[in-house]
């Protein structure tokens, strides 16, 4: 289907016209409307040369989208009432055998978890579903964006998340960052924590509560290496990381709460802003990274882009969509995040694109572009090439269902 552009850029604050996007459009596939997770991957499950859609508790069958079981799934009714108990997903071979598995976040401070590939078999001959083998990898994943990148430059992603100690209750003011990585002896083992706050510290590191929103990796001081950033602060990346050694924190209050997090030069000053969302309210900023009097850092000043466009953007892309050698931001309404109670919760279930541009100050631009106006996003959802044209498709899973939205070009 067509969607029209917006023909609204932003910068600083202020609202022009500018020209329309390139002539992209998008096609949707509804997989299934139920209400089956917030969090999705994508992946050739059965090795068929097709890419596969997993939620979970479900993955569906390319090109057919026939539904295979992967555990015993829950029902969830329409979301108001409740949440489900997938909430992030990542396809990766984890034990060496050529077929993908499934790394799964379930409810904020519950054990995360990887689901091992039955070789891509689905239902049985007798009817009976093949339940995919479940793995623990930490007794707690915390922060309500975690994430499966790659952190330290090597090639190899790990899982960044808050969690909290064995023993202690979940809702407890205690909270530890950190990135794991599996136990290389034995694939089956919980992982390996490597500590990017300090463990002796009393009470909760930036970003580690159970419900902590504002999570990312980027380069803010500019030597090359990835650092994690929260919304109370950043963690530096050291020199040489260890995997033992805790990172140096930054405290740099913000003042709401965010989803993805992402570092992006938006002034051309030489120094990595951040770009960020809104969970749960209406706002997407960036943040500009301000110089202090020593030639250090002093903090960061908010720069407003949409105040009102859409809300409840829980999961941020920043990705080139157009292929114009720019990364754009891609972001869109949780549908329904915490049922009718947030702003703008009954507006419509938008995603859109921004096309990042420069203006004449060479400050940076956004224009949004509509991807969909009746699906929305998850806690986090896939912007992956889906059906192998080169382009960036969009999948989501979510109160509206399962889909597929697939980058159209002329």
């Amino acid at each position: 289907m067509r969607l029209a552009s917006l023909a609204i850029f932003v910068a600083l604050g202020s609202t022009a016209f500018a020209k329309d996007a390139p002539d992209i459009t998008w096609k949707k596939t509804v997989l299934d409307k139920k209400f089956r997770s917030e969090g999705c991957a994508i992946a050739d499950v059965n090795k068929d040369g097709k890419m596969d859609v997993l939620v979970g508790e479900y993955w569906y069958e390319a090109p057919d989208w026939k539904m295979h079981e992967m555990q015993k799934p829950g029902n969830y009714g329409d979301g108001l009432g409740g949440y489900s108990k997938v909430f992030a997903c990542w396809a990766e071979d984890l034990n060496g055998d050529k077929f993908p598995d499934l790394i799964v976040v379930g409810f904020p401070g519950e054990p995360a978890y990887w689901l091992e590939n039955p070789k891509g078999k689905g239902t049985a001959k007798d009817g009976q579903p093949t339940h995919w083998a479940k793995h623990e990898i930490w007794h707690s994943a915390c922060n309500e964006t975690p994430l499966y990148q790659d952190l330290l430059g090597d090639g190899k992603k790990v899982l960044v998340m808050g969690y909290q100690p064995k023993g202690k209750k979940v809702d407890g003011n205690e909270g530890l960052m950190a990135y794991f990585t599996p136990d290389p002896k034995d694939a089956n083992a919980t992982w390996i924590a490597h500590p990017i706050s300090d463990p002796e510290m009393k009470g909760a590191a930036a970003g580690t509560n159970r419900f902590s929103h504002g999570l990312g990796i980027g380069d803010l001081n500019g030597d090359k290496k990835m650092d994690v950033l929260t919304g109370g602060g950043w963690y530096e990346q050291p020199s040489k990381a260890d995997g033992t050694t805790p990172w140096a924190f930054h405290k740099s209050e913000f003042t709401d709460s965010y989803s993805d997090m992402y570092a992006f030069d938006a002034d051309g000053d030489g120094a990595a802003d951040i770009l960020c969302t809104s969970a749960h309210k209406y706002g997407i900023w960036w943040y500009k990274q301000r110089p202090g009097k020593d030639g250090g850092k002093s903090g960061f000043e908010k720069k407003e882009l949409f105040k009102d466009l859409v809300s409840e953007t829980h999961a941020a892309h920043f990705q080139d969509i157009d292929g114009d050698g720019q990364k754009d931001l891609i972001t869109g309404k949780r549908w329904w995040s915490h049922g009718k109670g947030e702003p703008g919760s009954d507006k419509p279930a938008m995603i859109y694109w921004f096309k990042v541009g420069k203006g004449k100050d060479g400050i940076a631009t956004f224009t949004p572009n509509t991807i969909d106006d009746d699906s929305g996003i998850g806690t986090q959802f896939v912007l992956q090439d889906m059906n192998g044209d080169g382009f960036l498709d969009v999948v989501v899973s979510n109160k509206k269902g399962v889909s597929v939205i697939l980058q159209v070009r002329k």
